[in-house]
């Protein structure tokens, strides 16, 4: 191989990691913060996240939302939860959700990667088998 086709190789490997998927392991690091009040599949303090991206927000039957989150019209996208998980307070004044919120987009990106794969969990997946 050629001097110009390893540095190009190079560059296309840091281009690569620098540009590199939202990963899923730092993801479910992150949503360990979250478990203080959230789980997967059973409502906690908070709502349960299994099926959380495409739902309305304040939606879950039986959970006693803020009136801020229930008439909030949010569907959780990727792009509306990174918006409410940077500053869930100033994005949604009068939710519940007292948390300060997760300044590093990055951790922000892990997280919802996360989330989105959480379907696929044996919890998630117990839940959705499961009567409602």
């Amino acid at each position: 191989m050629s001097t110009a086709q390893w540095l190009l190789l190079g560059v296309l490997s840091f281009a690569e990691t620098a540009h590199a998927a939202p990963d899923k392991l730092p993801g479910e690091q992150v949503y360990a913060r979250c478990a203080a009040c959230h789980a997967l599949a059973f409502d906690r303090v908070g709502p349960h996240h299994c099926g959380l991206l495409g739902r309305r927000a304040g939606s879950v039957p039986g959970f006693a939302y803020s009136s801020a989150m229930k008439n909030s019209g949010f569907i959780w996208d990727e792009k509306t939860l990174d918006r409410f998980l940077a500053q869930p307070m100033k994005t949604l004044p009068g939710t519940a959700m007292t948390y300060a919120g997760i300044s590093d987009p990055k951790e922000r990106s892990d997280l919802i990667a996360y989330l989105k794969q959480a379907n696929d969990s044996p919890e998630c997946r117990t839940l959705q088998a499961s009567p409602h």
